[in-house]
């Protein structure tokens, strides 16, 4: 009897722990399936989350993510990892597809620069890489990112497999933040950086092929990063971040876009396209609904999104995003031939108090 009891004890907790996490992932899954509110995916520390379809319909996830360990494996800072899932909901790591050490031809570049930095910013750490992207174009992965050095990156696999070795880009690449690709009708494939400019690449992208063009709504600045391009009807949408009083790391850190008709515009006005959503990716998934991620970027814990409502978030960075990765579900229509964006949960579509620009 009492080692009956001891079996109770022990496995009961297990059990009830093993029904808690199942019913979350039933949850998530059942949220994704309706498309309707935000559902939280990752609690580890993850950044500027990016997520693409594979041409095997493998939903494939990269970030910027930092940290002595992870889920007990080791993180590696200059690195890129993957994760992927075919449902949106489960979710495995598949390793680090990129290593500037290892990857990048101006490697040295990076050092010697971050060498530099680190006597102006006077902070002790290591080389960092930032917001990584990957996109699929004319047969190849192509790998974008940033880096806390400044330097940004652009290289390209000698085949349909996601992995080393990577064909060098043939010019040097320079600081582009948050560098981005986005291919055309005609086959044309264009660098999106600096929130915002584009420059048109080669055929075989592997250099420039033009000079810069400076684009931004026809009424103030997109933000200050994380420029983006999709064509979406016959309208080109550029998104751009910024917080939403104007004033670095004050207010919500929110996704805003504008649109015209052609890839170097004129673009119309800056639009509202979600709170809390800064730096976020709109995707599609295989049903053909948008989604768009979203991660924590704040000075205070996370709030509950009904104190969000009342409160003045002027004063510092706020958010409601937990630590992790969040996909958040996005209304995305056509009117009078013009393409409208918003968050279709409560939560994230509407501006707040402090918001600077009025919609």
């Amino acid at each position: 009897m009492k080692r009956n009891l001891i079996f109770l004890i022990l496995i009961i907790p297990a059990f009830l722990n093993a029904q808690e996490y199942s019913q979350s992932k039933k949850d998530i899954k059942r949220s994704i399936k309706a498309h309707d509110k935000a559902v939280h995916i990752f609690h580890d520390w993850m950044r500027d989350p990016f997520i693409t379809l594979a041409p095997d319909g493998t939903y494939l996830l990269t970030v910027t993510q930092h940290g002595e360990t992870i889920d007990e494996r080791q993180c590696t800072n200059w690195a890129a990892p993957l994760y992927k899932s075919k449902d949106l909901a489960d979710w495995e790591f598949a390793g680090y597809y990129y290593d500037i050490s290892k990857d990048a031809a101006n490697y040295e570049d990076y050092l010697a620069r971050w060498g530099e930095r680190k006597k102006t910013i006077k902070k002790e750490e290591p080389l960092k890489l930032w917001a990584p992207e990957i996109h699929f174009i004319n047969g190849n992965w192509h790998v974008l990112h940033t880096s806390n050095s400044g330097l940004g990156n652009f290289a390209t696999t000698e085949g349909e497999k996601l992995e080393s070795p990577y064909k060098a880009w043939n010019e040097k690449f320079y600081r582009q933040h948050d560098p981005s690709l986005f291919q055309d009708g005609d086959g044309s494939v264009y660098l999106i950086s600096r929130a915002a400019q584009i420059q048109k690449l080669n055929k075989d992208l592997t250099g420039f092929d033009g000079e810069p063009i400076k684009i931004s709504p026809s009424n103030r600045k997109i933000g200050h990063e994380g420029a983006y391009i999709l064509k979406i009807g016959k309208k080109y949408v550029l998104f751009g971040t910024a917080w939403s009083t104007d004033k670095m790391r004050h207010g919500t850190y929110n996704l805003y876009y504008c649109t015209a008709d052609k890839v170097d515009g004129p673009y119309g006005e800056r639009k509202f396209a979600g709170r809390f959503l800064g730096h976020g990716t709109p995707f599609k998934d295989r049903q053909g609904r948008w989604w768009c991620t979203a991660f924590y970027n704040a000075n205070k814990p996370t709030l509950d999104p009904k104190e969000a409502g009342k409160m003045d978030l002027s004063d510092t960075a706020y958010t409601i995003n937990k630590q992790g990765l969040t996909i958040v579900p996005l209304e995305v229509n056509i009117v009078d031939g013009d393409v409208v964006i918003r968050a279709k949960d409560e939560d994230y579509r509407y501006p707040g108090e402090e918001e600077v620009q009025k919609f």
